[in-house]
């Protein structure tokens, strides 16, 4: 199973609109994922499960728009941001181990259920999901001793600020020196 854990991206303030969708800068850190995950075919999740907060189904739904993807959308509970983590790695344990999952949701939750799924603790937090940082998880051998839950392990991470922004070119060295 592939698991992908996907913060909602930048959203605007409360007092500016207290439903929260996602600002310019959340839609482009959004455009520059895509950009990045599109030629990887990295991300194909068979249904991507979203909170029922506006900034997230909106992250979900541009996610999947920029990669053209054809996917179950699911607004599911739990993925709020204190929602038990427990709740939803019990979830995880029902899919088959050729699912490929996505969660779009929330800090802390997202961290502390990495956290939970990686150490078999859900604090402290080893991870720390900045707005439209994608973690991604998958099974490893073994299980915690104490929860008796497999053990997940990294398979890579991407963060927005890691990402060339879409409107500065690409720098191409074109002049390498052979030794």
């Amino acid at each position: 199973m592939l698991l992908h854990l996907l913060r909602h991206a930048h959203a605007v303030a409360e007092t500016e609109d207290p439903n929260r969708p996602l600002s310019t800068r959340g839609l482009g850190e959004l455009a520059r994922l895509a950009r990045f995950l599109k030629p990887t075919a990295c991300f194909n999740p068979a249904q991507v499960w979203h909170s029922p907060l506006v900034r997230s189904a909106q992250t979900a739904d541009m996610i999947v728009e920029h990669l053209g993807l054809d996917v179950v959308m699911v607004e599911t509970p739990g993925l709020l941001p204190e929602d038990d983590v427990e709740i939803m790695a019990e979830r995880l344990a029902e899919f088959p181990p050729n699912f490929e999952l996505a969660l779009v949701g929330h800090e802390p939750h997202l961290s502390a259920l990495a956290s939970l799924l990686v150490r078999g603790k859900a604090s402290p937090v080893l991870f720390e999901l900045k707005k439209g940082a994608l973690l991604t998880l998958e099974p490893t051998r073994g299980e915690h001793k104490k929860t008796g839950r497999p053990r997940w392990r990294v398979r890579w991470q991407v963060a927005p600020e890691l990402l060339v922004p879409l409107v500065a070119p690409v720098p191409v060295a074109t002049n390498f020196k052979t030794p």
